[in-house]
């Protein structure tokens, strides 16, 4: 073996010596093949004198989310905002303590069948005091049963969602929310979002819906969310932009969500109008809107200053009824040019179009985008998930590489699924009464794309009639195309892989990461490979991924996908463990 290293080495470096121009193109990749090759020996034999399993962190951590200290309150750079608590703030030496997994409850079960799982959901499941079972907003209350938390589709509750989302549709000028797609709203962020009943009412009409809400200890609106399999994450309005790109929801929801929208001269809602559409709708619902509310002298000056704000931004109030007001963006540019005060228009240098977590611009952003165009004149759902070449190339994509983006992707699903089936197709619980689903049936719902590109997996995914929804995330360390995912219909987010992703743990199951290792960032070693695995708790690149993978207890086999592919495929099954109870408790 030695002399086999020996001599690879010293071929390896001759041919990193010879120009590059004189390289072909097989033999740089039989080269970059066998470098790879060459490190996984080292990793393997290193293997038997450092690896080991890594042990379980304290059952405190079993919620823990990094980036979030939940015993401090955090300093905002924010003068104004000095001490908001449980703050977004993700140094990069902050993590899951180190060499720990985070352990699985004890009482932990396999969530149900999609789609019963969206309705019930285990309790044990999920950290949640008791105090929010029948208390909050419409969007924010569920009833508990013996072992479940119900979000039946026959409870009170829900017809009072569904009640709710009718009148919207009537307010903006439809018949019925089944109309929304065709009116162009494909996308809705619902800020604050109670524990996703909004959405998963929307998403019967074909309406994917993103749910935000701050870090929470206990009864998390995010981590409920997603354990109904639903899309949800880690986010808040105090000091920072969101990492969505400008113009990227048809829809902005808040029903009590708890922001003060007047405060800082309304901020937030600048950066509510930032994320909007043009010709989108801004819904807000609160208590405090009611025609007696508003005879309080204190909400009547806060109701004008929102009021004033909404105009300056050149919306249109649509409509008000009870606790709701409903405005719409316009899609008109000559708008902000004909007003005699308001918000400026944002320079060049602070009109980026995805800022990560950049400070709130008192600015009105994207008004220059090739994106500017209103929600009634995109194609609506599922259309707009296919870009012809002259939409393509408005994003600085090759139509020939989208083209083939899709084709590759298509097959990939296809092979993906085959050989997954012995692994995920399983006979999950199902209630007592329930039918048993039309085969096949499956584990997956909640899709994590660590290396979305152009969003072809999520798009492959649905066209093959898979019933998932995708958290497309495009790396800060690549190329951005996550407006043109966004525009796809789909949904996605700006990240960093060096710091710990905005989520709950336990709330994917399927973690895909085509090619992210193979980035020239990563191949430098900007961040420690143990700690995005234990951060993602998920698979990375096969070559350097296995040995990691039997730390971290993990069921890992390496399949070559086909003759003619020099890809392989590492699949990672995350084991069902618990932490084990020592005798003496």
């Amino acid at each position: 073996m030695a002399l086999a290293i020996l001599g690879s080495l010293y071929w390896t470096i001759s041919i990193s010596m010879t120009s590059r121009g004189k390289i072909h193109k097989n033999y740089r990749r039989l080269q970059e093949q066998l470098v790879a090759d060459f490190s996984e020996i080292g990793e393997l034999s290193r293997g038997a004198v450092k690896s080991k399993e890594l042990e379980f962190c304290p059952p405190e951590l079993e919620n823990y989310v990094p980036c979030y200290n939940a015993s401090e309150k955090l300093d905002s750079e924010e003068p104004n905002y000095a001490h908001v608590e449980f703050e977004r703030r993700c140094p990069r030496e902050s993590s899951v303590e180190e060499g720990c997994v985070v352990p699985t409850p004890m009482d932990y079960r396999i969530p149900l069948r999609w789609p019963t799982g969206r309705d019930f959901i285990w309790k044990d499941n999920v950290k949640i005091t008791g105090e929010e079972f029948s208390s909050g907003s419409l969007t924010k209350r569920m009833m508990v049963e013996e072992e479940h938390i119900s979000f039946h589709s026959n409870s009170l509750m829900v017809n009072g969602v569904e009640d709710y989302t009718h009148q919207i549709a009537e307010m903006i000028g439809l018949r019925s929310e089944s109309d929304l797609n065709n009116a162009g709203v494909r996308t809705v962020l619902d800020i604050g979002c109670g524990f996703g009943s909004f959405g998963a009412y929307l998403f019967l009409k074909q309406v994917l819906t993103m749910c935000i809400a701050g870090y929470e200890i206990s009864g998390s609106q995010v981590q409920i969310t997603l354990e109904r399999g639903l899309p949800a994450m880690i986010a808040s309005l105090t000091s920072k932009q969101l990492p969505y790109p400008f113009l990227s929801f048809d829809m902005v929801h808040c029903a009590q969500c708890g922001v003060d929208w007047g405060a800082r001269d309304g901020i937030f809602l600048l950066e509510v109008n930032r994320v909007l559409r043009p010709g989108g709708y801004f819904v807000w619902t609160s208590p405090s809107n009611t025609l007696r509310s508003l005879r309080v002298p204190q909400n009547q000056r806060q109701w004008a200053l929102i009021r004033n704000l909404a105009e300056s931004l050149c919306w249109d109030m649509m409509s008000q009824q009870d606790e709701t007001i409903v405005w719409k963006k316009t899609d008109k540019k000559m708008c902000y040019k004909s007003r005699k005060s308001g918000p400026e228009i944002c320079s060049r240098d602070l009109d980026a179009e995805s800022p990560y977590y950049k400070p709130l611009n008192p600015c009105i952003s994207g008004i220059g985008s090739h994106r500017w165009v209103s929600i009634e004149g995109r194609r609506t759902w599922p259309a707009c998930a296919t870009m012809n070449s002259t939409e393509v190339s408005l994003y600085g994509v090759d139509p020939q590489d989208f083209s083939e983006d899709g084709l590759r992707w298509s097959a990939g699903v296809s092979n993906y699924w085959a050989l997954l089936s012995p692994l995920i197709f399983s006979d999950h619980p199902k209630r007592p009464g329930d039918e048993d689903p039309s085969t096949p049936f499956n584990m997956l719902r909640n899709v994590l794309d660590m290396n979305a590109q152009l969003g072809g997996f999520n798009a492959a995914l649905l066209g093959a009639g898979k019933s998932v929804w995708v958290m497309n995330v495009v790396p800060t360390s690549s190329v951005n195309h996550l407006s043109l995912i966004l525009d796809r219909g789909f949904l996605g987010v700006r990240h960093d892989w060096c710091e710990a992703f905005p989520s709950y743990p336990r709330t994917y199951d399927l973690v895909h990461a085509d090619r992210l290792l193979s980035s020239e960032t990563f191949r430098k070693r900007r961040c420690s490979f143990l700690k995005l695995f234990l951060e993602m708790d998920r698979l990375l690149r096969p070559e350097t991924a296995r040995s990691m993978a039997m730390r971290l207890k993990w069921d890992a086999r390496r399949v070559e996908i086909g003759i003619n592919s020099d890809d392989s495929l590492l699949i990672c099954q995350k084991p069902f463990l618990k932490k084990p109870v020592s005798a003496d408790h």
